[in-house]
């Protein structure tokens, strides 16, 4: 099999233009979602730095957070960790003209849990059997259910942890068990193909997502998903503003003195500007 051509950068005036318009067609579909009451669940995983959660804010921008619901659970706590596998994430599951977003999910058992010994290899077994039943026991109750995997390479993936490193609003994002994930490879990518052919099933597939563009991503992504759900647009009431707030004679505005305003900030950082011309 060939190398796959590289494609050139989407322009930035293309890519806004066509993010915008993608963004347009989530309220379009999360009108309908809400409409019609459909459920509908997005699964969100890959290597870290793939990609993932940059797409997620792009969806979102735009969507009400009491329709579209972004779930990243953190590690289980010790009730959880007795509980049966799945538990604490039925407790996310959307009800009825929701959406759910999972930034990561039960797909946690078949990676990091995998390949950092945080689950016995029996407990692994188990996840790889009961997983598609699961799913097929969701998609039969009728939950829309998507699964995408964002596939970077390691000298991309290791770019942008470089990057994370002296990024003061991104260091946050590099934590010691990404660095395991550079060290740990080839043990993660064995433990994908294994999770894959187990949950790759027809009822339930994975879609994989190109990331070493991440605008490429996001744009392929967000269309595809729209591909995927029959959805259209639900027609909206006609609202009509007044030209002007309706006035009345008894209100009196209370004395400004009376109320605690915040500093103007932007006053001082204009007059620093100024001051520097």
């Amino acid at each position: 099999m060939g190398k796959k051509k590289r494609t050139s950068k989407i322009p930035n005036a293309v890519y806004e233009a066509e993010l915008f318009r993608l963004q347009t067609e989530f309220v379009k579909l999360q009108e309908w979602v809400r409409e019609t009451g459909t459920r509908v669940v997005v699964i969100f995983e890959g290597r870290d730095a793939a990609g993932k959660g940059g797409t997620i804010k792009r969806i979102t921008e735009y969507l009400s957070p009491r329709v579209a619901r972004v779930v990243a659970l953190p590690a289980p706590n010790d009730r959880e960790r007795g509980q049966w596998y799945y538990q604490r994430y039925i407790a996310h599951l959307p009800a009825p003209g929701e959406i759910v977003l999972l930034d990561r999910s039960w797909y946690n058992r078949g990676g990091v849990e995998r390949v950092m010994g945080f689950c016995t290899p029996g407990e692994h077994s188990r996840f790889l059997r009961q997983t598609p039943i699961f799913e097929q026991m969701l998609i039969d109750d009728g939950i829309i259910l998507r699964k995408y995997w964002f596939s970077v390479s390691d000298s991309e993936q290791l770019r942008r942890f470089r990057s994370r490193l002296n990024d003061p609003v991104r260091q946050w994002k590099l934590s010691p068990m990404d660095l395991e994930s550079v060290y740990r490879w080839e043990d993660y990518s064995r433990a994908k193909d294994e999770m894959m052919v187990h949950t790759d099933t027809p009822l339930s597939p994975w879609f994989v997502v190109e990331s070493e563009v991440k605008k490429h991503a996001r744009i392929n992504m967000m269309s595809h998903l729209l591909s995927t759900i029959d959805y259209h647009e639900i027609p909206r009431e006609t609202v009509e503003l007044p030209k002007r707030p309706i006035e009345t004679t008894n209100y009196v505005r209370p004395p400004r003195e009376l109320s605690t305003y915040v500093p103007d900030h932007v006053s001082a950082l204009m007059g620093d500007r100024e001051s520097d011309i």
